[in-house]
């Protein structure tokens, strides 16, 4: 009972502290393209993105899901390639189910 008090203690009473202030109405939530000012491929994809972010969300999440499987399948590949090495071979097991 003492640690639910707590709980809704915990999130009661920060909305009545004085350092609270007003309740936020619009966020407006970009990304800083002003600190990508190096040359090179890989700063240019980051800016490249950070305009997406900026510009059209809808680029901004399929190349999210894009990079996302990509890496996801080149973890899996190396996983895959180094378990192989230390005598794992994961490709040819049988699954045994009970």
């Amino acid at each position: 009972m003492l640690i639910l008090a707590g709980v809704i203690a915990g999130i009661l009473l920060p909305g009545f502290a004085l350092a609270g202030g007003d309740k936020a109405t619009e966020l407006i939530v970009v990304a800083d393209t002003r600190v990508l000012t190096d040359t090179g491929y890989y700063t240019a994809f980051m800016k490249y993105m950070a305009n997406a972010y900026n510009t059209d969300i809808l680029v901004f999440a399929i190349w999210c899901t894009v990079v996302t499987a990509l890496y996801g399948a080149f973890l899996g590949f190396l996983m895959d390639f180094l378990l192989s090495k230390t005598g794992l071979d994961l490709t040819s097991r049988k699954i045994l189910e009970h």
